[in-house]
């Protein structure tokens, strides 16, 4: 029953690597930077200025978290675990091939989040409410997922942090309901785990989890539409869910614009290929 899970937890990742809403027009941060550079699969300039970040805004749990965020999109890159294909399809997935992680960029990742909980651990002691490190907080938990369910393959144990990160950007958006990025979480669960079988949806609730197909598709809409560090994300997602009910132009059309955007990540040109007609 875990297939899904491990997507959820895919989400997750990047789920919550946000410091918030940025207004448009407003000038790129090292964060902005950081992040396109991850899409467009340049990770060494994604450490560049996330670190960059990070020296420059010690007490900001956004640097570490991201910094860990594209250690781990990494691994995803060179294991060829991102492909479209995968995802769209469930017997593939589970029986995808186990992978080996390379153990250098599993100690930077753990190191990474290590410095991230120290600064989030501060800051909420002194602000329980303080919406970067309920973030940070809400990412740490969805990395961790990402790593059990994509390259452990332990995908039960991912859901626990699939949830507690769901749980995170829900309070988030009790207070910040225009942190659109937060979304993306909630919309991942519910989606994915809408597409299990009915009794299974019944006992995944009873867990906690939430399963409201029509809740995961607006979620994830929210963010596609005014997201900002993980508006591309959402429409990947978006085109998952478009392959998946066979609107394959539908998926064409979000794919097509995210090659344009990121015309570095070749992930995107090689799914488009995948759809011709």
């Amino acid at each position: 029953m875990h297939n899904n899970l491990a997507r959820a937890a895919i989400a997750a990742v990047l789920l919550l690597a946000s410091a918030g809403a940025v207004a448009q027009g407003s000038a790129p941060t090292l964060l902005d930077d950081g992040y396109r550079d991850m899409y467009n699969l340049q990770f060494a300039q994604a450490h560049q200025a996330f670190q960059q970040w990070e020296r420059l805004h010690p007490q900001d749990p956004l640097g570490p978290v991201s910094d860990a965020a594209a250690y781990l999109f990494n691994e995803f890159d060179r294991l060829h675990v991102l492909e479209l294909e995968l995802f769209a399809d469930d017997s593939r997935f589970e029986n995808r091939a186990k992978v080996t992680a390379d153990p250098q960029a599993k100690q930077a990742f753990e190191t990474d989040l290590a410095r991230c909980k120290e600064i989030t651990d501060q800051v909420l002691a002194r602000d329980a409410g303080n919406a970067d490190a309920l973030f940070a907080s809400a990412l740490m938990q969805g990395l961790r997922g990402d790593y059990l369910a994509l390259i452990e393959k332990r995908d039960l144990a991912a859901l626990g942090y699939v949830k507690t990160g769901r749980v995170l950007a829900e309070k988030l958006l009790v207070a910040h309901p225009q942190y659109y990025d937060a979304y993306l979480a909630i919309g991942v669960e519910n989606y994915l785990l809408s597409l299990k079988p009915a009794p299974m949806r019944w006992l995944l609730r009873m867990t906690g989890a939430e399963t409201d197909h029509t809740a995961g598709i607006e979620k994830l809409r929210i963010t596609a539409e005014k997201g900002h560090y993980l508006l591309p994300y959402a429409r990947l997602l978006l085109a998952v869910a478009a392959v998946r009910d066979g609107n394959r132009n539908n998926a064409r059309t979000l794919l097509d614009g995210l090659a344009r955007e990121f015309p570095s990540n070749h992930l995107y040109a090689v799914e488009l290929a995948r759809l011709k007609p």
